[in-house]
């Protein structure tokens, strides 16, 4: 299996030395990790590519390139250039710091890279590890990544999912703020919804006078749906997410028919 890794917290990121490890024990003996990611932090950038100028990409060792771009130009790059002409099995963008679940989906650099995999008809899947006080104080805190990873995106592939529709599907995984030993088990949610909160801005004025602004995020322990990623993450399972780069609002076609 040739394997396609990327990420959107940088090269240098601890979850994507996890996200290898996870890659490596998939590919097996006999397969390969490339690994095509940006040479700086890229959270928050979503689904957005590097359009109106040029990518330098350097190759930084062994399978091994930075990209001064997102995750979906590092995709592209890995795809058009770094393994132009090579079969590639699956595209493995994450592990994030922090959770893609709920509204952050939205914005995520990590979903960003899944997505551009699949808009080019591969196998992809993007893997986030939420971040809380159960967590954040362990040795690893990707350490309910690291064990469940390679599990997960196995059962994934090992199951048979038919689909006619036109956009190819993605996955979005992610994994509690927990301790291995209080992982739960792992379900299949929907995409949650955070009520009461929502990215926002802190304005801040340099000595010089300049106004600046830093965006801020909402509280990640807001309550969501029951059943949904969010409130299952919150509750120690892992979830799992299928998505789609279609945006149709389907529920509101028919209505909207009065207007033609």
């Amino acid at each position: 299996m040739r394997i396609l890794i990327t990420n959107d917290d940088g090269i240098n990121a601890r979850g994507l030395k996890t996200l290898e490890g996870i890659a490596t024990e998939l590919a097996g003996p006999e397969g390969e990790v490339w690994t095509v990611a940006p040479a700086f932090e890229q959270s928050g950038v979503a689904h957005c590519i590097s359009y109106t100028h040029p990518t330098m990409i350097s190759e930084m060792g062994p399978r091994r390139f930075a990209a001064e771009g997102s995750p979906a130009d590092c995709v592209l790059a890995g795809v058009h250039d770094v393994l132009k002409g090579q079969k590639i099995d699956l595209v493995l963008s994450g592990v994030n710091r922090g959770n893609n679940s709920g509204e952050n989906a939205v914005y995520s650099g990590t979903l960003g890279g899944a997505m551009e995999g699949a808009l080019q008809g591969l196998p992809a899947m993007a893997l986030s590890q939420f971040w809380g006080p159960g967590n954040a104080g362990l040795e690893d805190p990707f350490e309910v990544a690291a064990h469940f990873g390679a599990e997960i995106v196995r059962k994934i592939l090992e199951t048979p999912l038919e689909s006619s529709h036109a956009y190819r599907t993605f996955f979005n995984i992610n994994f509690p703020p927990c301790a291995v030993g209080d992982v739960k088990g792992r379900k299949v949610a929907t995409q949650g919804y955070r009520s009461g909160t929502s990215f926002s801005v802190l304005p801040q004025d340099s000595p010089s006078g300049r106004r600046f602004l830093w965006a801020k995020g909402g509280d990640q322990r807001k309550p969501s749906a029951e059943g949904s990623d969010v409130a299952l993450n919150l509750e120690n399972y892992i979830t799992v997410t299928p998505m789609r780069a279609d945006l149709t609002a389907s529920d509101l076609l028919e209505p909207l028919r009065a207007i033609e």
